[in-house]
């Protein structure tokens, strides 16, 4: 069957008259998807009965089973286990900010990247997500808050740009006018530094942010937290995003996991401001997310505040990413990882 909700409204206008109605039907049926979130057809009420068969029978309708969610008692932020139609798991999270309602999205079921501070990648890579499960986890988060999502981060389960087709379709549908029209600058794409694809995104003129998932500033430091080094060199992906801030004129975001005596020293930092004090940049500080099936532990908060004045005084932008659903399995993959427990027995 058809994946309706992944479709342009260009496209639907297409099936539409192949189905022998009138085109405007294929706007109103992008109007109930993409607008009022609808979660069936059987919710569209402005269309007839014959014709809601007529579509349930030609078309798949994604609309994720919610399976448990966690409020954080410390911030409020929310963490969403939905299951897809084949019964895999993922998983999303909601965070409240002054500035608005963020919203942080998986890409795949798994991830085949094996990046060792990372829990979404135990287990490897189940499969892709099709556009319309990554657009249903912001519209099933957005009824289910109450609450219009303002931005959106591809930073979950997954490596973003090894699902490159199916997030560029994403990305068209979430920034269409006729849907939700996210600003695409309120977009931000993370990736473990697959260059070929970080070049590709780039020649895709998207004012979107690129979040460079860096955690090392040696090689062969960053070979022993990510695999994905051992094909890339650092200097291969600061020429990649030097290409990416040369097409698009976006600032690159890196982000960097400190982890207690392996890359918080002073060294460490030296070689990161080496790295990336010429670009325009910004770096994201995430003192370690505990995993259980690892073993790495966070820096105290003086290591982590010398690293980031070292990278100031260099005239780096930096920040430490405030702590968000640390008690409801905040690191990425750790509840659908124990939910697949339960499963699984």
């Amino acid at each position: 069957m058809l994946d309706i909700k992944s479709m342009t409204l260009e496209e639907l206008k297409a099936e539409v008259a192949a189905m022998g109605e009138k085109p405007f039907r294929a706007g109103q049926l992008y109007q109930w998807m993409h607008v009022k979130l609808a979660r069936s057809f059987d919710e569209m009420t402005n269309l007839s009965l014959a014709f809601r068969e007529k579509c349930g029978s030609r078309f798949a309708y994604t609309a994720l089973k919610t399976v448990r969610v966690q409020k954080s008692a410390l911030d409020g932020t929310k963490k969403y286990l939905f299951e897809l139609a084949d019964g895999k798991l993922i998983e999303s999270v909601w965070m409240k900010y002054k500035h608005g309602n963020s919203v942080c999205i998986s890409s795949q079921a798994g991830c085949r990247m094996g990046c060792a501070f990372c829990a979404s990648t135990i287990g490897g890579l189940e499969r892709n997500l099709t556009p319309s499960e990554m657009l249903d986890q912001i519209y099933a988060i957005t009824l289910l808050t109450g609450e219009r999502v303002s931005n959106v981060v591809v930073m979950g389960c997954g490596e973003p740009l090894d699902n490159y087709e199916n997030l560029m379709r994403f990305l068209t549908l979430l920034t269409d006018e006729n849907g939700l029209h996210i600003s695409q600058r309120s977009i931000t794409v993370s990736t473990c530094g697959l260059t070929e694809k970080m070049r590709r995104l780039a020649d895709e003129n998207l004012q979107i942010t690129l979040a460079l998932s860096l955690h090392g500033a040696f090689d062969e430091k960053r070979k022993k937290l990510m695999p994905v080094a051992n094909k890339y060199t650092i200097a291969e992906l600061m020429d990649a995003c030097a290409f990416y801030f040369e097409k698009t004129g976006r600032r690159i975001t890196f982000e960097y996991s400190l982890i207690r005596g392996f890359n918080d020293g002073e060294e460490d930092a030296e070689a990161l401001a080496g790295l990336i004090k010429h670009m325009n940049c910004h770096v994201n500080l995430i003192p370690v997310n505990p995993v259980n099936e690892r073993d790495f532990v966070q820096p105290d908060t003086a290591k982590v505040a010398a690293f980031k004045n070292k990278l100031e005084k260099n005239g780096i932008n930096v920040t430490i990413r405030r702590e968000m659903g640390r008690d409801i399995d905040g690191a990425c993959g750790q509840l659908r990882r124990r939910q697949n427990k339960l499963y699984l027995g």
